[in-house]
């Protein structure tokens, strides 16, 4: 089989402030870490536009109203203190949901083992009508109730990685017992969220806060006694993947110690996962990581253990 690789031009067109980190220069270095020969085999597919009842999935009408008249016609408009749109915005948004629902769809049809999907902004802090963290619509719990919801599939894993909680994939899928969610993420950090006490409506959230400058060590532990166990139980249908690459140790925004090699660890323990309950069957889409080379480092070593796995 192959990996898929989603993206599309329109998600440069998302424009940030000047020094605002989510910048387009993230996803110039992504593009150009997979240009590379190495990477000559990947599916590489146009992200689509999704449909306004795609993004119904999990935000109100009104989230979505919301969201297409605060997009300016020039320059730039913040909704917050850290999420700002652009003239374009909301294409770029609708390619990085499109995206991922096409990833979805791809792999669940067995077009492709697993997919991919280099598309900004990001989503994984998106709440049902609350923009904020760099982030418009929930990309990834979308994608988690495509599947249940189109797909019949009734158990999908979510782990998110990235070094902040994904409070939004949380709030989003808080009363879905088809879906399993973890978040492993530095505390105390931004947004706040993320204890461990918070369990969702079916004890269906596992949250594993990591202390400032803690390495892949405790990481590794940490997946080890908690999250790989309960995806066991679990038997997913499907993995989805929130890949942040911001708990890299060279990332400016938190203070985590990880290594290009503690993301190549999990996506191989994910892959082994996928084989085991669900024909390698796993999505991932990009969220976090803010320093460009760290993250076109860690971009490639995920993709590269896709492609080996999919091969």
């Amino acid at each position: 089989m192959t990996t898929a690789l989603f993206s599309h031009p329109d998600c440069l067109q998302h424009q940030t402030p000047s020094g605002h980190p989510e910048q387009v220069a993230r996803l110039e270095y992504i593009t150009e870490a997979l240009s590379v020969a190495a990477f000559d085999t990947l599916d590489r597919q146009d992200a689509p536009l999704c449909t306004d009842d795609d993004i119904l999935l999990c935000h109100p009408q009104s989230h979505l109203d919301a969201i297409i008249a605060a997009e300016p016609t020039t320059g730039t408009r913040a909704l917050d203190g850290d999420t700002h749109m652009s003239p374009g915005s909301t294409r770029a948004a609708q390619r990085a949901v499109g995206g991922c629902l096409a990833a979805v769809d791809t792999v669940l049809a067995g077009k492709a083992m697993n997919a991919f999907v280099a598309c900004r902004p990001p989503g994984h802090h998106a709440e049902q009508s609350t923009p904020m963290g760099f982030c418009l619509f929930g990309t990834a719990a979308i994608a988690a109730r495509h599947a249940m919801e189109r797909h019949g599939l009734d158990r999908v894993a979510i782990v998110d990685f990235d070094v902040h909680h994904g409070n939004g994939t949380q709030a989003l899928l808080w009363n879905e017992p088809r879906a399993l969610f973890f978040s492993s993420h530095q505390n105390p950090l931004w947004p706040g969220t993320g204890m461990a006490e918070e369990t969702g409506g079916h004890n269906n959230i596992y949250n594993l806060p990591l202390p400032p400058h803690s390495d892949g060590r405790l990481m590794r532990a940490t997946y080890d006694a908690e999250v790989w166990p309960a995806i066991e139980r679990f038997k997913p249908q499907l993995i989805i993947v929130s890949a942040g690459f911001d708990a890299h140790m060279a990332d400016p925004l938190a203070q985590l110690n990880w290594s290009t090699e503690d993301f190549i660890w999990l996506t191989q323990k994910i892959c082994d996962l996928a084989d085991e309950h669900c024909d390698g069957r796993v999505v991932s889409t990009l969220e976090g990581g803010y320093d460009l080379t760290a993250l076109a480092a860690s971009v490639a070593a995920h993709v590269s253990v896709l492609m080996e796995r999919g091969a």
